[in-house]
């Protein structure tokens, strides 16, 4: 089976790398585990009141090349239905 990295884009300039990577049946199953390791950590962002915008999760080989990129903005639906009662 492929071995993937699943690196955590936090913006332009700062990448948190995955050291360990694993074995994931197919790239769509690797683009699964992203779409819901990115859910997993704006919950936690949430939680703590911020989330940083620009956010990926980048899906790379062993030699660091990065086959796919799962933007945090598209793991999830925001729907903005009026103004926010905590401004």
């Amino acid at each position: 089976m492929p071995y993937y990295y699943l690196h955590h884009r936090r913006d332009a300039h700062t990448i948190i790398h995955d050291p360990e990577g694993a074995e994931f049946a197919s790239l769509d199953d690797a683009r699964l585990e992203a779409v819901a390791a990115a859910r997993e950590l704006l919950a936690g962002q949430v939680i703590e009141g911020r989330v940083w915008d620009g956010q990926a999760i980048e899906i790379a080989t062993n030699d660091g090349a990065v086959l796919m990129t799962v933007r945090f903005m598209d793991a999830v639906w925001v729907e903005k239905t009026g103004p926010s009662s905590c401004e």
